[in-house]
């Protein structure tokens, strides 16, 4: 959890530093952040909550527990992306532009997740023999936190070194399609990912899925352009 606050500090003061270039104030960046990471906690929680009402209708003081397993994440990311819909309508912010300020912001936010996901022993690779493999949970596995990490360390790099994209909406979905690619490549080496439909894995259909969706989207915003 100090981890992934000290990400989101990070995170936020290098998207402040690219926000001019997109023509997003500091201020609106600021509050679509702020506001989008309170309803991300408390959707998760709500959501998970919703989920199994049973067995909190017996125990309601566990809704407010500190206990970080009650979480749902996919409520939190739906949760999040509402209120930040909401503020940036209310606020007139252009979409693209916007989500090119934060993409800093996210792409900062999933290194600090495979730093997490280390420290704790989450997502964690399935067995191996190679000289690289780590000892967890009782056997020697692919690191694949650390896989995930350098993925999105690299990922950084090539998106705030690279030269400015006039077109609004390039850099984010730039972002999104080799985060989607990496993930292709990392959840093969999981040894705890969700399988579906005779062993497929549940997270790379969706990262097909999100990288389908930004060729899509590539296609039309130079279309649009």
């Amino acid at each position: 959890m100090i981890l992934l606050v000290f990400a989101t500090w990070i995170a936020l003061s290098l998207a402040e530093k690219r926000t001019e270039r997109h023509g997003v104030n500091k201020e609106d960046l600021n509050n679509i952040t702020f506001y989008g990471l309170i309803a991300f906690v408390i959707g998760g929680r709500i959501s998970f909550v919703l989920q199994n009402l049973p067995a909190f209708i017996k125990s309601p003081a566990d809704i407010v527990s500190i206990n970080t397993d009650i979480f749902d994440p996919l409520g939190a990311l739906a949760a999040a992306l509402i209120v930040a819909l909401v503020y940036g309508q209310r606020r007139g912010l252009f979409l693209w532009p916007t989500l090119d300020a934060l993409t800093p912001f996210f792409a900062v936010i999933t290194i600090g997740l495979g730093l997490s996901h280390l420290a704790a022993g989450t997502a964690f690779g399935k067995e191996t023999n190679l000289i690289w493999g780590i000892d967890l949970w009782n056997a020697t596995r692919h690191p694949t936190q650390i896989y995930e990490t350098l993925a999105s360390l690299l990922i950084f790099s090539l998106l705030w070194f690279k030269k400015h994209d006039p077109r609004p909406g390039i850099l984010f979905l730039t972002y999104a399609a080799l985060t989607a690619a990496s993930q292709l490549f990392i959840q093969a080496f999981r040894g705890n990912s969700t399988l579906i439909f005779n062993g497929l894995r549940q997270e790379q259909l969706i990262a097909w899925i999100i990288l389908a969706l930004c060729f899509v989207l590539f296609e039309y915003r130079f279309q649009k352009q």
